[in-house]
């Protein structure tokens, strides 16, 4: 049972924050900001992913 309790009580990894925040972020911006940059709520997730990761 050590381990199930282990797995749940870690904190998520770092990454993981900054992606959900990325993608709060790209949801964020109104249809001519996006339109204004050249991006699709398609691109958002590999977007996100790739700001979560600098």
């Amino acid at each position: 049972m050590g381990f199930f309790t282990e797995m749940f009580a870690r904190p998520r990894p770092q990454e993981h924050q900054r992606y959900r925040s990325a993608l709060v972020l790209l949801h964020s911006m109104s249809n001519a900001d996006r339109a204004d940059i050249g991006i699709k709520p398609a691109d958002f997730p590999r977007i996100a992913r790739e700001m979560s990761v600098r």
